[in-house]
């Protein structure tokens, strides 16, 4: 009997873990500690291209503020960066009135880490995957899958999308562009494959993968099954530190009691659910915000600080991981 796709994934998310690891080809980029501090600081934002509207010009406002107390070295952007239907061509101008001329702040003007999201694949995907764009805005870097090396902390972004059965099987009115990832079967093999070789050869003090889609959410979304069943098991057995994500529109922090990683969603970057909230185990649930925001972190070789801030930039949930000793304990 043939097996599903969803168990085809699964198998050869087991497979990944028993193949030695090979030099991945995902593109690498590198960002340089602060010389003075030796650390990185830095914004994560998500779901928040809506030209201003739905508070993200107050969003993009507070961020500049905080940006510039924290002396932040880059942004991180967790996908859905255009609404609704992303960019319809690199000449598009919902790339100024959604990006270039909301996140004014000198603070801001610094690289942007983007991985694409669900609406983000409804437009024009290489149109946001362009060097064009980053002639635009220098900002700019969006790809669908790739390395950050910051020296005492690797960050692999990952393309998740193409993992959602319902984008291929039941998209409804919408459309998707897949250009560049049929055939899906070898497109996901060969992530996964690249996935688990990145993160077995990471000498890094700090492991952390960004993606669009949750894992674990109590949020509108949920729980995204098949990143459950297929990725997960990859950074459980490379110790991740934790897993940054968007799509559900909430400001979230869940520790998975059994692994340890860390659960952060920043998906407050425009347009909120407002007490759309499932039940969750409160051991496991430090923070559950369902209004506009982000988060920054500021990580050394010892600790990684977590802040979330709401629309005001007030500060939410603060959290502190530890490496020497192993603790993770509210600040």
């Amino acid at each position: 009997m043939a097996l599903s796709l969803k168990e085809n994934m699964v198998l050869c998310a087991m497979l990944c873990l028993l193949i030695t690891p090979s030099v991945a080809e995902l593109p690498r980029f590198k960002q340089p500690l602060n010389e003075s501090r030796q650390s990185l600081h830095f914004l994560v934002v998500g779901d928040w291209g809506r030209k201003g509207t739905h508070n993200q010009s107050f969003v993009a406002n507070q961020m500049g503020i905080v940006g510039e107390k924290l002396n932040i070295d880059f942004v991180i952007s967790t996908g859905d960066n255009f609404y609704e239907d992303g960019l319809k061509g690199v000449e598009d101008p919902a790339f100024y009135e959604s990006f270039v001329d909301i996140y004014t702040a000198p603070s801001l003007q610094k690289t942007w880490y983007s991985v694409l999201g669900n609406h983000d694949y409804r437009g024009d995907v290489e149109a946001q995957l362009s060097h064009v764009l980053k002639e635009k805005d220098s900002r700019w870097l969006c790809l669908r899958s790739f390395i950050l090396d910051g020296e005492i902390v690797e960050f692999l972004f990952v393309d998740t999308s193409p993992f959602v059965d319902d984008y291929f099987q039941d998209p409804g009115e919408h459309t998707y562009d897949w250009e560049g990832v049929l055939p899906r079967m070898s497109y996901i093999s060969q992530l996964l494959v690249d996935v688990n070789s990145t993160l077995a050869k990471s000498k890094a003090k700090w492991k952390m993968v960004v993606g669009h889609h949750t894992i674990y959410s109590a949020g509108h979304h949920g729980n995204t099954e098949e990143l459950k069943q297929i990725l997960l098991p990859i950074l459980e057995a490379n110790n991740v530190d934790a897993y940054i994500n968007g799509h559900d529109h909430c400001l979230e922090h869940i520790i998975d009691k059994n692994s340890g990683i860390h659960f952060l969603t920043s998906g407050g970057g425009s347009k909120a659910w407002s007490s759309d909230v499932k039940p969750w185990n409160l051991d496991e649930l430090k923070l559950y915000y369902d209004g506009q925001g982000f988060m920054s972190m500021q990580i050394t070789e010892s600790n990684a600080d977590i802040i979330f801030y709401d629309v005001s930039g007030k500060p939410l949930h603060t959290w502190s991981i530890s490496k020497e000793p192993k603790l993770a304990s509210s600040i």
